[in-house]
């Protein structure tokens, strides 16, 4: 505010958007899609899964 800077008007802020709504529809799949993240992010998201199909 003191700079006349807007936090949230930021390309990151931007790209975290896109990321989080391109995860959030691969998590909500009920097929396996096929996931094109960095090797952690794709373990985590497979674990999450798999424990989602586990729950009743």
């Amino acid at each position: 505010m003191i700079w006349n800077i807007d936090s949230f008007d930021q390309w990151g802020v931007e790209l975290g958007k896109v990321l989080a709504r391109q995860t959030a529809a691969e998590l909500a799949s009920a097929g396996a899609p096929a996931l094109a993240h960095d090797s952690s992010t794709n373990t985590l998201m497979r674990r999450y899964q798999q424990l989602r199909k586990e729950s009743p």
